[in-house]
């Protein structure tokens, strides 16, 4: 299968694309950067030119080729604070992709996230699938998920869409998420820290295991599926706040929540989310069978503490 790939050269991405090449599959990525456009090349894919805002290059793409994994989305702007223009990105993105393969019953995998699915609960495959709020658009974790609604109501105009929801930790060598984040507040204020009691949950999975998954997705997912990316159905925050303070040798604490948004920045909107989520439905249907490191061995085997941050 020719695939194209948005977001070809990113943290998931970087994983996905010699995950598709090394069981067959040709891949064509998408490059923002001359930088990203060699390591495509060096990884062994072609190259389109192009941004996530360029439309008529995603639509031209998608129809050039036999499916799209669509990974792209713009973090950078997300974690800055305007998760409205991140969202109205990859919602337009999304629905020229949907209108390029509209009739064709060619495969459309997205990604889509877990966190703040089912607060306080284990969100499971039939979760979260109300209608969709267009006033929820641009509004945080929420604008994903009224994404991939829409992405999965694609299969009603003959796309075979499928949603792969996410752990917000895809761990691993090299990761510059959530984590990672967690390590570098750790280092600024001398001290891990986690909210409340420690016992709000994370789910998690390691890169390589999501990229298998993404690969499963576009070869088996029937039209309007749902997918978990959820090795682990959720790691304690205080764990995970304990593994860093052991790591870098730093007292670990409870943040009061007064001094949540000075402690933990942009992500003092995120850390007090219990996200549980299960994968057995995926696992069953698919085959799934994540055996990579989990969270809290990366971080006690150094992936995101040894060197500078």
């Amino acid at each position: 299968m020719r695939v194209f790939v948005t977001g070809a050269s990113g943290w998931i991405g970087s994983a996905t694309v010699p995950e598709l090449l090394g069981t067959g599959h040709e891949v064509v990525g998408l490059a923002r950067s001359d930088e990203s456009a060699a390591a495509l090349e060096a990884a062994g894919a072609s190259v389109v030119r192009g941004t996530l805002d360029d439309l008529d290059v995603l639509a031209d793409a998608a129809r050039a080729t036999d499916g799209v994994i669509h990974l792209a989305f713009k973090h950078d702007l997300a974690f800055s604070g305007d998760f409205l223009g991140a969202g109205v990105a990859d919602r337009q993105a999304v629905e020229a992709l949907g209108d390029a393969l509209a009739g064709t019953d060619k495969p459309l995998v997205i990604a889509s996230g877990l966190l703040g699915l089912t607060p306080g609960g284990v969100a499971t495959e039939a979760d979260g699938h109300e209608p969709i709020d267009r006033s929820l658009y641009g509004e945080g974790p929420s604008a994903r998920h009224a994404t991939a609604e829409f992405t999965l109501q694609l299969a009603d105009r003959g796309v075979r869409s499928s949603v792969v929801r996410l752990s917000p930790t895809v761990h691993g060598q090299g990761d510059t998420g959530f984590v990672a984040s967690l390590v570098g507040l750790a280092r600024a204020h001398g001290v891990a820290g986690y909210l409340g009691d420690g016992t709000v949950h994370w789910p998690a999975v390691h890169r390589e295991d999501a990229a298998e998954l993404f690969r499963m997705a576009l070869e088996q997912a029937p039209a309007g599926t749902t997918l978990h990316g959820a090795a682990e159905e959720g790691v304690p925050l205080g764990e995970v706040a304990a593994a860093i303070g052991r790591q870098l040798d730093l007292p670990v604490r409870a943040v009061p929540d007064a001094e949540a948004e000075d402690h933990f920045l942009w992500l003092s909107r995120f850390v007090g989310m219990d996200s549980r989520a299960s994968s057995e439905v995926t696992r069953r249907t698919f085959g799934w069978d994540p055996s990579r490191p989990g969270l809290l061995d990366d971080l006690a085997a150094g992936r995101y503490t040894d060197g500078p941050a």
